[in-house]
């Protein structure tokens, strides 16, 4: 497969122990893949835009700029509302927060790489 035909998966997690080893994960299994440490990063996300997006619900920094502020933002958005989006989180109430902020998807941390992998193949 060329670099062109690619899917590219976005990643926002401020947590370097979860970045890190993600991103090699999907590296490995073919995808192009963009790293993004904050939420008021993901919000001025250039084109051309990510096939899908992996969205920690729990962001450090800027109030307003959490995963579901994140979520809700791309989801209203014409350009990006299309976008896939897999929210992640340890909180016991993430499904339920993940669906009201228009997530498409969500796993629960600790999550399985095989698991996860599974959902995006689903998406893109």
């Amino acid at each position: 497969m060329n670099i062109i035909n690619k899917k590219t998966i976005l990643i926002v997690d401020d947590n370097k122990y979860i970045l890190k080893p993600l991103s090699l994960l999907l590296f490995s299994l073919g995808y192009l893949v963009k790293t993004i440490t904050n939420g008021k990063d993901a919000m001025v996300m250039q084109k051309p835009f990510a096939d899908a997006i992996l969205l920690d619900m729990h962001l450090q920094g800027i109030k307003g700029q959490d995963g579901p502020d994140i979520c809700m933002k791309l989801k209203e958005a014409e350009e990006t509302k299309h976008i896939p989006i897999i929210m992640f989180s340890a909180d016991s109430n993430g499904r339920r927060i993940a669906e009201e902020s228009g997530a498409d998807d969500f796993i629960e941390k600790p999550f399985s790489m095989t698991n996860l992998a599974k959902k995006i193949e689903k998406y893109i």
